[in-house]
């Protein structure tokens, strides 16, 4: 269990947000993710599926949200919090398959993109897509939306904008732009000279940029009507209700009347039109008058949520009232799940005892989804207690729910196997065997940072050093830092001098990682090397990213 903060990680943490907000930014208003001169033409959208020929290829593009997410996988603002990203992939993956359905995904970026979401600690209203099938979710989108079909519909708009390649588009679209906005001031430049008067030449830049900033308004906007479009037959075909979408829209109306405080960014890079809102409500309608589903599941989640995106002592103390108790089922069980999980960062047990005693009571007063709500019940019990030492939750935690392994219940059962290995005699859970669980989820799930820490952190314990390096290698090369990965893998073949055996087949893997990681780390410096002309197919590691922030940040 995470302890509170010491000021300097806060410090850390409060400028990845910031960093994170500005890859948002640049990058989620895909209009906006290059900045070349626009011009003064009207364009218009390819029809659906369509792709212009000096569009970024779908290669280039996938490749171009590698390097972003390398850049963001480690900023203090990426979170990896197993229990609200699995809640997230839920509702992420039947949106992925119901695209893949209706043929909004291809063969040509089918097996090429991603298709991953990820968090980010920040209390904004916010969710953006990235190249390459990369969507990332700000916590305060999760703690705003009352249910999972409200939260569903922004994840599917996000997938609209990647499936139907909507940044692609926009940097052929200002490529195009960019060329008659030149002309357009070299125009004024010629007038100037004839004339001898500077104020014409401004003038004729000034018209030429009113008019072509119009254009790309009015492209982004084109982009933002058919992500709804396309996204609510998504959203329909996953399964989800129509009634969330509508209650969605309604909640994103109402903020839009306010003064923006900061608090929606998605409102600037998604703004609200009286169009967007007119056709929003016809194809909902029908459902709106049904009103939102209980979801006492989403309530949970929302509560950590809160949580999670709460850094302060202060914030957590606030979050351990118990009071309300005449609020809806779904209202006590999130305030409850919310209490416990504070009151455990704070170090309160009984605090935190007694929320969970009032968590259980609460579910057992509702019957929505209860099931799933039980098992996030005991996820949070098991993770109280594994904060104190004890292992007993993690033990009685059900792996294959539904006959799919849980994530987190890997994590925490292989947390709960290290703390017993300490004590003499416990042995409750064996860390062999959940090393071998945790090389079974890896062998499909090969990107998976956390879970390849915990395997060194097993195999350190059973005295495997070779294994426990490599693994180490490879949770910094998931996290995108090949060179601390390369400097472990070398550690590693130092270390494994002489080895015969079970070891000299470690030594193998570890020899043949280590050249893979080495050609991966030339290919990305000539990469960066080739770069010309700003092209962001070429872009090298960070630089399409921080160029974007700086614009992103620039007044």
């Amino acid at each position: 269990m995470p302890t509170l903060r010491s000021p300097r990680l806060l410090r850390l943490r409060a400028a990845g947000r910031r960093r994170l907000k500005a890859v948002a930014a640049a990058c989620c208003a895909v209009g906006l993710l290059l900045q070349p001169l626009p011009a003064a033409a009207q364009v218009r959208l390819p029809a659906l599926g369509d792709v212009a020929s000096e569009e970024l290829s779908v290669g280039s593009e996938r490749r171009f949200g590698e390097q972003i997410m390398r850049e963001v996988r480690r900023d203090p603002a990426y979170l990896d919090d197993p229990v609200l990203q699995e809640y997230l992939q839920s509702l992420w993956q039947p949106l992925v398959d119901a695209a893949r359905r209706r043929g909004d995904i291809g063969p040509d970026v089918g097996g090429q993109f991603a298709w991953e979401t990820f968090l980010v600690l920040d209390r904004s209203v916010n969710a953006f897509a990235l190249p390459g099938g990369y969507v990332g979710v700000h916590l305060g989108l999760i703690a705003l939306t009352a249910s999972r079909d409200e939260l569903a519909s922004v994840l599917a708009h996000e997938l609209s904008h990647v499936t139907q390649r909507h940044i692609a588009r926009s940097m052929a679209s200002a490529s195009r732009q960019g060329a008659v906005g030149l002309a357009a001031m070299l125009l004024g430049m010629i007038a100037a000279s004839r004339s001898g008067n500077a104020d014409v030449a401004q003038a004729a830049i000034a018209g030429s940029q009113a008019a072509v900033l119009q254009g790309q308004l009015n492209f982004s906007r084109d982009m933002e009507r058919e992500a709804d479009r396309i996204g609510f037959g998504v959203f329909d075909g996953a399964g989800f209700s129509a009634s969330g979408m509508a209650a969605m829209f309604d909640k994103l109306d109402h903020a839009s009347r306010l003064n923006d405080s900061g608090a929606f960014p998605y409102l600037r890079s998604h703004p609200l039109t009286v169009d967007r809102m007119a056709e929003a409500r016809a194809r909902t309608a029908f459902a709106a008058a049904a009103g939102r589903r209980s979801d006492t599941v989403h309530e949970m989640m929302r509560a950590r949520a809160r949580v999670l995106m709460d850094p302060d002592a202060q914030g957590w103390r606030r979050l351990t009232e118990l009071s309300g108790r005449d609020a809806s089922d779904g209202d006590r069980v999130g305030r409850a799940y919310a209490a416990a999980l504070a009151a455990a960062r704070l170090g309160e047990r009984s605090l935190s005892d007694q929320a969970l005693g009032e968590l259980a009571r609460s579910l057992d007063a509702g019957t929505d989804g209860a099931p799933e709500a039980a098992r996030q019940a005991a996820m949070l019990r098991a993770e109280v207690l594994l904060g104190r030492g004890q292992t007993e939750g993690a033990a009685k935690l059900e792996l294959r729910p539904g006959g799919v392994v849980s994530r987190p219940v890997l994590l925490m059962r292989a947390e709960a196997a290290l703390l017993d290995q300490a004590r003499p005699g416990a042995h409750a859970l064996s860390v062999h065997e959940a090393e071998q669980s945790l090389q079974a989820w890896l062998a499909e799930r090969n990107g998976d940072a956390a879970a390849w820490a915990m395997v060194a952190r097993c195999a350190d314990a059973l005295g495997n050093r070779l294994q426990s390096l490599r693994a180490q290698a490879e949770a910094r090369a998931a996290l995108g830092d090949l060179g601390a990965a390369i400097d472990r893998l070398r550690s590693a073949q130092r270390a494994s001098r002489g080895a015969s055996g079970a070891d000299f087949v470690d030594a193998s893997v570890i020899d043949a990682r280590l050249r893979d990681f080495e050609e991966r780390r030339r290919e990305l410096a000539s990469s960066a090397r080739g770069a010309s002309g700003g092209r962001p197919p070429e872009w090298g590691i960070g630089a399409a990213p921080r160029t974007a922030a700086k614009a992103a940040l620039a007044p």
